[in-house]
């Protein structure tokens, strides 16, 4: 896990994930893992990538995991980091104020899970409920990995992301994207077909999480944020490295770890990742708060195209999303606790490419504002400043130029 508040909730807790599973008992090599070294020598036909030893399989219980989760987030999870990241969610609005984030992960994972490849201990799992129809396909995808693993060092490639809350989901967008693109190729092969010369292939393979059909019910109920953040490393990556291959065939492969995207908007717009483009880092807004405010875990966070994205289509609309998010620069965000006061305070700074994507957002910030709290006064009010209360006390939200700025929970009364 980060060790500041980010709102990186499932690529974090899906990282920690993998580790339980080094102490979950499994049984012995299955008849199911008798695929493995022909998936594996059809991986590397495909990518290039050498195969360096090979990748022990085994079966694991759902109940195993369920109960393994439970266990070692007690355990492995520092209690000041899971109340960062449940407080930045709640603060932002992506989550409710009296949503358990720890209970709902360890029972969205538990339903999701079907195999993981486990890059600490080199060893591929397959939950014992996969279907039979599922289980090449499912065992193509965690065997991509295991080969990834093999050539670029997994553990060391998201360890040397975490400096950056968006740029840890690009590098697990890279990572769950190739995998997945990999499982499609595989599925395609069997048919005669190819991802490299079908773009409509590619568009409905990066489809198939839309609906579920009420296969997973405990999905399905989740928050927006939750949901769009667990399938965005599959879909988008998926598309992401479909983008590089085009571009730079077989060698996409191994480019796209030797020079990872280092924002989610890198990964939604490919091209971004061709020019180089870098996010931007706007300074936080300075409210003068009293003394006795220390920052939350340490350090400040980042909310990416992807975020803007998510909380654009939840509190206005998906067309909204669409028209704004794309024109993300960079953004900063912290937050800071007053904990005699009983107070925690957000400070949100985010940058777009022009004035008028700005205003347009400033307005739709408001909006969100409104609908995420309970209540909401505006005390006074111009074309770029807002000043009132909401909720959790006084805000102020401001445009500069590009760049919208907002402070939140606040204490004292509104003047």
């Amino acid at each position: 896990m980060p060790k500041k508040p980010g709102v990186r909730a499932v690529a974090a807790w899906f990282s920690l994930f993998l580790c339980f599973l080094q102490a979950a008992p499994a049984s012995d090599q299955s008849p199911v893992c008798n695929q493995v070294p022909a998936i594996l020598a059809e991986l590397t036909e495909i990518t290039g990538m050498k195969l360096h030893h090979p990748v022990p399989c085994a079966l694991i219980s759902k109940d195993d995991v369920n109960k393994f989760l439970k266990d070692r987030v007690k355990k492995a999870e520092k209690p000041n980091e899971i109340r960062a990241e449940e407080l930045t969610l709640k603060k932002f609005g992506f989550i409710p104020a009296d949503f358990d984030l720890a209970k709902n992960m360890v029972d969205l994972l538990t339903e999701q899970a079907a195999a993981f490849y486990d890059y600490n201990k080199k060893k591929l799992f397959l939950t014992e409920t996969t279907s039979a129809e599922s289980q090449a396909p499912v065992l193509a995808h965690e065997l991509a990995h295991a080969l990834a693993d093999q050539n670029y060092n997994l553990a060391k490639f998201i360890d040397q992301g975490r400096k950056s809350d968006d740029g840890s989901a690009a590098r697990l967008a890279v990572m769950e994207g190739q995998a997945t693109w990999l499982m499609s190729e595989f599925l395609a092969r069997k048919s005669g077909q190819s991802l490299k010369n079908s773009p409509a292939l590619v568009e409905m393979m990066s489809k198939l999480s839309d609906s579920s059909g009420g296969q997973y019910p405990v999905f399905e109920n989740e928050p927006l944020y939750l949901r769009e953040t667990l399938v965005f490393p599959y879909t988008k990556g998926l598309l992401f490295q479909n983008a590089v291959l085009q571009r730079d065939g077989r060698r996409s492969f191994g480019e796209v770890f030797d020079h990872p995207p280092v924002s989610t908007q890198q990964i939604m717009q490919p091209d971004t990742y061709f020019k180089g483009t870098k996010p931007t880092d706007p300074k936080l807004p300075d409210p003068k708060l009293p003394r006795g405010y220390k920052s939350l875990v340490g350090g400040s966070g980042t909310l990416g195209e992807l975020e803007h994205h998510i909380l654009l289509a939840q509190y206005l609309d998906a067309a909204a999303a669409d028209e704004i998010a794309p024109h993300w620069r960079g953004c900063n965000f912290e937050l800071v606790e007053n904990k005699q006061a009983g107070r925690v305070a957000l400070l949100y700074a985010v940058e777009w490419d022009s004035e008028d994507i700005a205003r347009r957002y400033f307005e739709a910030y408001r909006q969100a504002m409104k609908k995420k709290w309970k209540q909401m006064t505006v005390a006074s009010e111009s074309v770029d400043q807002i000043d009132g209360s909401g909720d959790d006390g006084r805000f102020q939200l401001r445009r500069t130029g590009a760049t919208v700025t907002s402070v939140e929970g606040l204490e004292g009364a509104v003047n």
